[in-house]
């Protein structure tokens, strides 16, 4: 199998906007309550699965610690999450995107905010020690659209900081989008496998396109409130049916890039077909299409 080393595969000339890049939303929800959890597995274990964009959002505990959060939902330590991407960057040559913020205020009921904070000196202070951006991040990002994967190779550099503040040392705010439509992920799961391609109609950039695939429960909304666990179960029998539609139109075959979803570790059902659209794009190395596919295809089917 090649998931810990699939870019390897990637040609030098490939653009990181045209790669395409299985994520975690939000990585870091493993362990936590139903209620906030969409990953059933650590980073590392997510590494291992082809993942290399992680969307990680910060809180503090009572007790002053950096806590990893899904809302309100408080998880693991976030120092205990940078052991795993320590291990990941030492144990591999494959280049991350890490997407690391505040969680945003959350609108309830008319005026009332819920609103999240994890001290930027001390979320600094954390990266710094455990994956040190000053040596290993990628920094170079006015043009993201030009940027290659050769590029990043000659660099030598392992990762890119994704904050919108650019709060971290070594944090850029490359162009980038979510786009994200309520009615659209609020929406049934075979409903919804059908109109989440209507995303790449609706939003343009000529940065990264972080197309999400997970449904996105919100009072008034067709699904309404439901775990994640939940709506994820009831999606996975159709999900390939998104993928395919990508993969028929040349349009969105083109936009795609950051493909994320939840659960990403339970099998290989949503990473690999996410992976093979690297073949369709052109993307791997002549040659190695053959080795690349039967890697993706080899081993356990699950977990």
């Amino acid at each position: 199998m090649i998931y810990e080393n699939w870019m390897e595969y990637i040609k030098d000339e490939v653009k990181l906007c045209q790669a395409v890049i299985p994520s975690a939303h939000n990585a870091g929800s493993y362990g936590m309550k139903k209620i906030g959890k969409c990953q059933n597995h650590g980073f590392y274990k997510q590494f291992q699965y082809g993942i290399r964009h992680f969307c990680v959002r910060l809180d503090t505990d009572k007790k002053g610690n950096i806590v990893l959060c899904h809302g309100i939902t408080k998880g693991d330590l976030f120092e205990n999450a940078l052991k795993d991407w320590q291990k990941m960057i030492e144990s591999s040559n494959e280049f991350f995107i890490f997407d690391v913020r505040e969680y945003y205020p959350q609108k309830v009921i008319g005026k009332w905010i819920l609103r999240y904070h994890a001290d930027p000196k001390k979320v600094d202070e954390l990266l710094e020690k455990y994956i040190m951006p000053s040596k290993y991040a990628y920094t170079d990002c006015k043009d993201i659209s030009a940027l290659t994967m050769g590029d990043i190779r000659k660099s030598g550099k392992r990762f890119i900081l994704l904050n919108y503040r650019e709060e971290y040392g070594g944090s850029v705010n490359c162009e980038h989008i979510i786009p994200w439509d309520k009615t659209i992920y609020g929406s049934k799961a075979e409903e919804f496998s059908k109109r989440a391609l209507e995303i790449f109609d609706m939003f343009q950039t000529n940065g990264l396109y972080w197309f999400q695939t997970q449904q996105t429960p919100n009072i008034g909304t067709k699904i309404g409130f439901r775990f994640p666990e939940y709506l994820d179960k009831r999606l996975r029998p159709i999900y390939y049916k998104i993928i395919e539609g990508i993969a028929n139109n040349s349009e969105y075959l083109s936009k795609a890039n950051i493909i994320s979803g939840d659960f990403m570790t339970e099998d290989y059902l949503k990473v690999r077909p996410i992976l093979i659209l690297n073949v369709l794009k052109n993307n791997v190395t002549e040659g190695r299409e053959a080795e690349y596919v039967k890697g993706l295809w080899s081993g356990s089917y699950e977990s």
